[in-house]
């Protein structure tokens, strides 16, 4: 597509072509050993969302294309179930070559297109097809020798010398899977991975994962009712999980069973030359987490440390992992900060905010926030203490190594990122993003808010004047836990921007219970979700509006998705007196219907704690709502089931209260990708959000 034509279409379109102005950008960076060469994904431009395999000559700047999606696969993906669910689970959008993996000295390459095995040897060039179908995450042993990978949940090896592809491990029976990641890890602890190749290429640390006490929940396609019912384990607050446990296995045929304690959840797995394999492993109730070593001779464990918290350990990712030279790396929050501690000493500084370690070599690199929490930068530890690698204020990822580290920064000031390749913290090169320009520029004030210092952001239509009278509100969070949506970076105010520009102003505020202030601040929501997340999106519009009199409090919205989408269905249920409409997009209306290892760390089990739920929950204010709402959700969500939105429904209007109820056929928890639909859903919730404020202000009139 030109740009001509696409610069023709509305933002929406645009938006929805783009996929959110994110495709074009260069992701997924893998830094070769010797640091003179990088690999990673890229579309191949701003609209295209099929990715493709590029390499960086680090020395010259030179980039090509090493494996073109669109030559091995003109057509259309087709996709296995089990590489359906990682995807929604990673809510990746795009197509193509999505995900890689290479041996230790980068001599080969393995991934997935419609679900073939291809292998590329990066020496010569040459693309094989090793798997005609059905492959989930294949990877190369370290020496390059094998590829292993999953297929109809087992586990299966190819010797890449000789061709030969066998099972190493498979059970009969549809609830066993060898080598696949659980629902759970892949929802809630960002771990895609089940299985780990050992240092040596010779054995395999593999998952194996029984869901046959998991309940099942069905998801129908009533749209088409003649397709069959999709029918998935789902392990709902205060029901069983998947029972999880490790084995390694010997491609000599040897298999040894790592010995299973107490714990409920796998968090994370590391192996690595420098020592014997670390497991770390979550309890139930989650105030524990052990980091464990696994005695590959016999699968006995001893644990090397273990963290509690009387609220819940939170987990960060990338630890625990050995250094080079075999110290032990972990985070801690013992001290109310996220610290990252190694050999046992703490190596950062107070108020320095831990968000993911991202490599471990013989120094670790690692991002985190300081005393703003709205900016996100990369560090690396050195001589004892950290250095930062980020420079300009804004938003930071980072990958490769403490040495050789790619860096891709956005702002304020521009669209998209800027991705350099850093050689001890200097700039050696850069790669070239694709992205569409979204040629948008947030009219957008910096807010720090109340008593509780709430990070905002307020967002008025491009050109606005005071003059022109005041504006109707619209709140515009995601407000729980795991997320921000005020950060430094212009791209995460796109669509808060064309919303305002249809004549609001959009408030968005990040409240107790977002990352990046303390443990202390994420543990506020403990047991009290709604209250206290709720009170300071309250909070945040009255302290903006004491110093911004354009807000017009008599005309206050709400809009939202997921967690967004339950606090807007909360606000209009239990702040009348403030909200006067909102619109709630696949939102949690009863918590006992949502997984076991996000509710129960804020809640506690259903069975132990009812009164909590109860509270939490939106179904038993059925009866109190008195503002305008309209529910949206996907039929096909396997993460907030619809299950959510038709028993709100059902109660409402078992209370005779009016409100809107809008299915999307075919839509999962991620919003809708297709152009018209992406469109005309926005217009949809505006034209009806500027219809129920318009009435609300005309029932205060002439009350």
């Amino acid at each position: 597509m030109t740009d001509n034509v696409l610069d023709a279409l509305p933002f929406l379109r645009r938006q929805a072509r783009t996929q959110r102005f994110t495709l074009g950008v260069p992701k997924q960076f893998r830094v070769s050993p010797d640091g003179t060469r990088v690999l990673f994904l890229r579309a191949g431009s701003g609209t295209d969302a099929r990715h493709s395999l590029w390499s960086l000559d680090v020395a010259s700047g030179e980039e090509s294309k090493l494996v073109d999606a669109a030559d091995l696969l003109p057509g259309e993906e087709e996709l296995p179930p089990e590489e359906r669910a990682r995807r929604e689970r990673s809510r990746e959008t795009g197509g193509g070559v999505v995900g890689y993996a290479v041996d230790d000295g980068f001599r080969v390459a393995a991934f997935t297109l419609s679900g073939k095995l291809y292998t590329l040897d990066l020496a010569s060039g040459e693309i094989a097809v090793l798997v005609d179908g059905s492959v989930i995450d294949p990877r190369p042993s370290p020496d390059g020798k094998h590829v292993a990978y999953v297929r109809d949940q087992r586990l299966r090896v190819i010797e890449l010398a000789t061709g030969e592809d066998r099972v190493l491990i498979g059970e009969d029976g549809a609830n066993i899977a060898w080598g696949l990641a659980e629902f759970i890890a892949g929802e809630e602890l960002d771990r895609t991975r089940g299985y780990w190749w050992s240092p040596d290429g010779r054995a395999v640390l593999v998952e194996r994962s029984d869901s046959g006490a998991v309940p099942r929940w069905t998801i129908a396609d009533p749209a088409n009712p003649r397709h069959p019912v999709n029918t998935v384990a789902y392990p709902a607050a205060g029901s069983d999980n998947v029972d999880v446990t490790l084995a390694i296995l010997g491609l000599d045929g040897g298999r040894v069973d790592v010995a299973k304690g107490d714990w409920e959840y796998l968090v994370a797995v590391h192996w690595s030359a420098a020592g014997k394999p670390l497991l770390a492993v979550q309890s139930r109730d989650q105030r524990r987490v052990e980091i464990q070593a696994v005695d590959t001779a016999d699968g006995s464990v001893s644990t090397l440390h273990t963290e509690t918290d009387p609220q819940w350990v939170e987990v960060t990712q990338g630890v625990p992992a050995w250094t080079t030279d075999g110290r032990l790396v972990r985070e801690s929050a013992a001290d109310g900060d996220h610290r990252l501690v190694v050999d046992g000493t703490t190596v950062t500084p107070p108020g320095l905010q831990v968000r993911a370690v991202l490599d471990v070599g013989s120094e670790v690199l690692f991002s985190g926030s300081e005393a703003d929490p709205t900016q996100i930068h990369v560090y690396r530890t050195e001589g004892g203490g950290v250095r930062r690698l980020s420079t300009e204020e804004g938003v930071h990822l980072g990958a490769g190594s403490a040495a050789v580290t790619v860096l891709s920064s956005w702002n304020l000031e521009r669209s998209g990122p800027v991705v350099a390749v850093l050689a001890d913290g200097e700039r050696v090169a850069g790669i070239v993003s694709y992205a569409v320009d979204p040629e948008v520029v947030p009219n957008l004030t910096w807010l720090t808010l109340g008593e509780r210092g709430l990070r905002a952001a307020l967002l008025l239509p491009t050109g606005y004047e005071e003059n022109e009278g005041k504006l109707p509100v619209l709140l515009d969070p995601y407000g729980g836990p795991h997320a921000q949506r005020v950060l430094q970076s212009r791209n995460a105010f796109l669509t808060s921007q064309w919303l305002a520009d249809q004549g609001f102003a959009v408030l968005v505020a990040d409240g107790r219970g977002t990352p990046g202030r303390g443990a202390g601040w994420e543990k506020e929501i403990a047991g009290d979700l709604a209250d206290v997340t709720l009170a300071d999106q309250v909070d945040a519009l009255h302290a903006a509006a004491a110093t911004h009199p354009e807000l017009d409090l008599d005309r206050v919205a709400i809009r939202g998705w997921s967690y967004g989408g339950y606090l807007s269905a909360l606000a209009v249920l239990r702040r009348p007196d403030v909200f006067h409409a909102g619109v709630a997009g696949a939102p949690v209306t009863d918590w006992a219907l949502y997984d076991t290892h996000y509710t129960e760390r804020y809640l506690g089990k259903p069975q132990d704690e009812p009164k909590a739920y109860e509270h939490n929950s939106l179904i038993a204010d059925a009866g109190e709502l008195s503002r305008a709402l309209l529910l949206i959700h996907g039929l096909a969500d396997d993460n907030v089931f619809v299950a959510h939105s038709l028993r709100l429904s059902s109660a409402l209007l078992a209370k005779g209260r009016s409100h809107v109820f809008l299915p999307l056929a075919g839509a999962t928890h991620l919003t809708p990708q297709a152009e018209e639909v992406a469109e005309n859903l926005m217009c949809t919730q505006i034209d009806w959000i500027v219809r129920e404020l318009t009435s609300a202000a005309a029932e205060k009139e002439n009350a």
